[in-house]
Parts: C-alpha cells; structure tokens; sequence
C-alpha cells in the first residue's frame, strides 16, 4: 500500500546522524576510553558499564556529550576503585573537548534536499541532546536559514511528538518525520498517525536499536539516502520538484 503524503504541511528532520555525522564520533571516543581504561579491565567490560552507566544516568543528565564525559568519569573512577590519577580524568574530558569541537561534517544531499523542499513545506528541527551543543551545531552547519523552528527535547516518545504538534497546531495528517532512529524518529510517529520516513545511518547507538513488527513496516518507508525524499514527495504532490543546487 502506497503512503500519502499529499496533506503534509510541515516536515521535521533529526539532526544527529540525519544532517550530519555524529554517531561515529561517540565511537571513537568510547575506544579512546577503554584505552585509558585498559589498565583496569578489557575493552568489553569497559563498554558494557559505560552503556550501563549512560542508561542509568539518562533522567539525570539527559543525552548528549556532556552526559557521556559525566559517565565516563563515574565509570573510570568505579573500575579503578576510585584510584584513577588526575591525568586520566584529564584526558577523559579531553575525549569530551574534542567530541565537542568536532566539525559538522553534512551527509549526502542535505542542504540540496533542504533548499528544495524548503520551497513548498514548513522545515523544522527535532533533535535530542545538549541545548547549547545542537545549537552550536546548528550554527557550525550553515542551515539554519531552511528552518522555521528548532525543537531540542529531553526524550522523543509520543507525548513528546504531540505536544510539540500541538504548540505548532499542526495536525498529525500535516507532519512528516524524516530521521535515522525508528525508536525515536518513526515509530512514535506512526503510533499517533503521522507520518515518518527512515534513514538508517552505518552505526546506530544500542539504545536507539528495535525492531518494527511487519505491520508497522508498512506505515513508513525507508530509504537510502536524504535525496530519496524528493521523489517520493514528488510522486505524492504530482509535481515537480525544481532542485536547487548550491553554487557557493
């Protein structure tokens, strides 16, 4: 069964790993850590008490780096009995420093995907994490100009989806979700009759992984790449879409 996009007003974008690159950045960071960390116990260990740890600390630091330097420290201090010297807590924040100064890398066909739909539909930002850091990120992109709106919340579950709706009043049938979780990005919206459209990117945080039961695969669709979404807006509208390409 073919989905209808044709009452969509208003489009939302993840940011991280949707725009942009970030989940590989956390990667590395988490092998820099169990390097430091090696002394004390093996790569494995170290990752499972930092996932653990993360987990835990969620309601209390929320997502986002800061959230993962907190853990962290917490984890290197809990492995080493809390003998871990000072140059190692410094070299931890260090891992955190450099997370937060990375460059915002864009993935394939953003800002050309942008610059099109931007045209004919309402653009906005739904994205979890650190205020200040997506701001910055934001910033560093150059596309702060196709959005009408910037939403950064503490968790993206279905009340969250609905009251950020309902602040906007756009209904339900009016709102696409594009973005790479399906636990976060697809499948709240689909529970209460949005629409949504997933793009996996090559690494996905473990809390983000679930699997969709085959009745829900048939409420969204997924594709490739962020430049997929032209055609099948396109199709849907029975239009053309004039692409804009950036000549600077």
């Amino acid at each position: 069964m073919e989905i209808d996009y044709t009452n969509i007003k208003v489009i939302g974008f993840d940011a991280d790993d949707t725009l942009w690159v970030n989940e590989t950045y956390f990667r590395d960071a988490e092998l820099a850590f169990a390097k430091l960390m090696a002394p004390y116990e093996t790569a494995n260990k170290i990752d499972q008490e930092l996932f653990k740890r993360q987990i835990e600390n969620l309601p209390l630091y929320g997502y986002g780096i800061k959230g993962f330097i907190l853990s962290m420290v917490e984890i290197a201090m809990e492995l080493s009995n809390n003998s871990v010297d000072i140059k190692t807590i410094d070299s931890i924040l260090n891992i955190g420093k450099d997370m937060l100064n990375k460059p915002v890398n864009l993935l394939e066909g953003v800002e050309e995907v942008l610059q099109t739909l931007s045209l004919k539909y309402r653009l906005i930002v739904v994205t979890k994490g650190d205020l200040l850091d997506q701001e910055r990120k934001l910033e560093k992109s150059g596309l702060m100009h196709y959005f009408h709106h910037i939403e950064v919340v503490s968790d993206k579950q279905e009340a969250n989806y609905s009251k950020l709706l309902n602040h906007l009043d756009v209904k339900p049938s009016e709102f696409l979700m594009i973005g790479n979780s399906l636990k976060s990005d697809v499948l709240p919206l689909i529970n209460i009759k949005a629409r949504a459209i997933h793009i996996p990117f090559h690494t996905t945080w473990i809390h983000e992984q679930v699997s969709a039961s085959r009745q829900d695969h048939k409420k969204y669709e997924t594709i490739s790449s962020l430049l997929d979404v032209l055609p099948i807006l396109d199709k849907t509208r029975k239009t053309e879409f004039k692409t804009i390409k950036n000549d600077i």
